[in-house]
């Protein structure tokens, strides 16, 4: 991104929505909100609205509901940045709209489901988990924010993103639901478990930790069409026949991948030493 002359990298206005938080910021940003931006922003607003529609199923006790309006939510900001770019649409409106609907769909939407479906038997404590889990999503945007323009991000430059994104944090908290719907289990509805579970994602969204991108799962190059059509229909179908069962899958698998990013991490970051050494010496 160009500097404007008089301004700092701080003063220029941030373009969004965005794709990915791994996304290089490539286009020149607009000031105005342009016709063709409405419809990027149009998909925003329709994630917002099922954040919002989410915590209304929640007050009605229609759980299910309420974790898949997150759910689309999630899948509607997948798609908002990525249409913003193909139509080169990005603009600070969009930007600015975009974080504000994520922190209503992915913070405080989960945590309001969450505490109506089993925290509010913990009234103190499990309202302090809702909240924690609330804030620590908006502290994880703010972040997100401050950083967008700034140049020197160890994490974003070797492919890696810091923390857990807003999206899989929403997705992640309502694991017990998921299992819970699945096997009726009571245990994965004990507030006292939900509460630590809330809390530890949590911790996730706003920690230090290296987590992969998607720039950084690279399939080699002879199998990358398989890779995506097998994992296109897998993800497809197993929403629609197992759609709880699925999610569950999904959840374990990025958490078992946490521990891999933090390895590659610590892999790449050995080697920028080794050769900011090697200069050194040379």
């Amino acid at each position: 991104m160009s500097e404007t002359p008089g301004m700092s990298p701080e003063d220029l206005p941030r373009i969004g929505p965005k794709a990915a938080e791994d996304e290089e910021l490539t286009a020149k940003p607009t000031r105005g909100l342009t016709l063709r931006a409405m419809l990027p922003n149009a998909i925003t607003a329709a994630a917002l609205c099922a954040g919002l529609t989410g915590i209304r199923f929640a007050v009605s006790g229609e759980w299910k509901f309420a974790v898949l309006s997150v759910v689309i939510a999630g899948v509607l900001d997948g798609i908002d940045g990525r249409i913003a770019r193909l139509l080169k649409a990005q603009s600070r409106f969009g930007a600015e709209l975009d974080s504000l609907a994520d922190n209503v769909s992915f913070g405080v939407a989960p945590a309001l489901i969450l505490f109506m479906w089993a925290l509010q038997d913990l009234p103190r404590v499990g309202w302090f988990a809702a909240l924690a889990f609330a804030v620590c999503m908006a502290l994880r945007l703010a972040r997100f924010n401050a950083r967008i323009d700034v140049d020197d991000q160890p994490h974003k430059s070797a492919g890696f993103l810091t923390g857990v994104p807003a999206p899989v944090g929403a997705g992640l908290a309502f694991l017990p639901v998921y299992l819970w719907i699945e096997t009726g289990l009571a245990e994965f509805r004990n507030p006292a478990f939900v509460g630590i579970w809330l809390a530890m994602i949590a911790f996730m969204l706003i920690s230090n930790i290296a987590t992969l991108s998607w720039s950084s799962i690279r399939p080699r190059r002879n199998i990358r069409l398989e890779f995506l059509a097998l994992a296109g229909i897998a993800f497809g179908g197993g929403l629609l026949m197992e759609t709880w069962w699925t999610l569950v899958v999904i959840c374990a698998v990025y958490l078992a991948l946490v521990p891999v990013g933090l390895v590659k991490y610590a892999r790449v970051k050995r080697q920028r030493l080794a050769a900011a050494a090697a200069r050194a010496e040379g």
